[in-house]
């Protein structure tokens, strides 16, 4: 059998859409066991500021691939089922798609659907996992290699690796070491099923844990929550949705964008929650519950980016 598929390398149909699974589809590529045989991803969207439609990072990747693109609006019609069927693929790869598989689509290929999740299943299924686990100030998270089913994150386990996340990781920084981990493990991955050495771990779902996607009204800051979890929350919100504060000055509500600070000294006992403290550095200290927060960049409603000590310089006459 390993012989065999050595000689005949899997014809995968690739299911994904954004940059995370761009990364993981340039890894598969360059693999030669396997022979991407079509792209699947979402529709062109309207995005940015023109609200000009933009093709997934994806279909960028496939196209100068030469991998043929799919980008149906739902794999529910018998249409799109049937254009999946005509691929006559061994097996599915979704990572990052958008769009749940029905059953119906599950059972296409002979070899049902894999899928590149970053998270250590049970823990933080959904959406959001990096961001998530960033938020919850978890020492490590990884990524999971699983046999699709029907449930949401719920399938086998195939393969797992672990990755330890600083404490000044974002869920920028983190998701590219994650999506670069991920195109390398389910390499391996393909690799072992190859070699007859994949093995399938049912998950304790008992342990499971959710990731729900991320809402922009969850970026409202609270400064009187200790200063690792205003850093924790910071972090796993950058770049989008962001976090912000709002600010009365001179008569008007002014909302302050945050950008990844770091945190300060421990302060005197009855240090009122978001008090402007002074500068440090570059860097604006804002008073959280226990510690200080130094804010290194921030950017004032309808402004531009600006450093902690620019704005107390210009906004609180804090010039040092």
């Amino acid at each position: 059998m390993a012989q065999t598929e050595r000689a005949h390398p899997l014809r995968i149909a690739f299911f994904g859409t954004p940059k995370f699974a761009a990364t993981v589809l340039r890894h598969l590529v360059a693999f030669d066991g396997a022979e991407v045989v079509a792209a699947v991803t979402q529709p062109d969207r309207p995005c940015g500021r023109g609200h000009r439609c933009q093709p997934p990072e994806v279909k960028v990747l496939a196209l100068e691939h030469a991998i043929p693109v799919l980008q149906p609006e739902t794999l529910k019609t018998r249409e799109a089922q049937q254009a999946l069927k005509d691929l006559q693929a061994d097996l599915f790869v979704v990572v990052a798609y958008g769009l749940i598989l029905p059953q119906a689509v599950l059972d296409i290929a002979p070899l049902g659907a894999i899928n590149v999740h970053a998270s250590l299943l049970p823990a933080y299924r959904g959406a959001a996992p990096i961001q998530r686990a960033i938020q919850d100030g978890c020492p490590v998270t990884g990524i999971t290699i699983m046999q699709m089913d029907a449930g949401m994150d719920t399938g086998d386990i195939l393969l797992q690796r672990s990755l330890a996340i600083g404490i000044d990781d974002t869920a920028a920084t983190l998701h590219d070491e994650l999506a670069d981990m991920g195109g390398r493990l389910l390499v391996e991955a393909l690799t072992r099923r190859a070699q007859g050495r994949l093995m399938r771990l049912p998950q304790d779902h008992a342990r499971a844990s959710y990731a729900p996607k991320l809402r922009k009204e969850e970026g409202l800051l609270a400064w009187d929550r200790p200063a690792t979890v205003v850093h924790n929350h910071v972090r796993a919100f950058h770049p989008w949705p962001g976090t912000w504060f709002f600010w009365e000055h001179e008569g008007r509500r002014l909302r302050l964008n945050i950008h990844p600070g770091r945190i300060g000294e421990t302060l005197p006992p009855g240090t009122a929650p978001g008090t402007m403290l002074g500068v440090d550095g570059d860097a604006l200290a804002i008073a959280c519950a226990d510690r200080a927060y130094l804010v290194s960049r921030l950017t004032p409603e309808g402004g531009k980016p600006m450093t902690g000590r620019a704005f107390a310089c210009g906004y609180l006459r804090l010039c040092l």
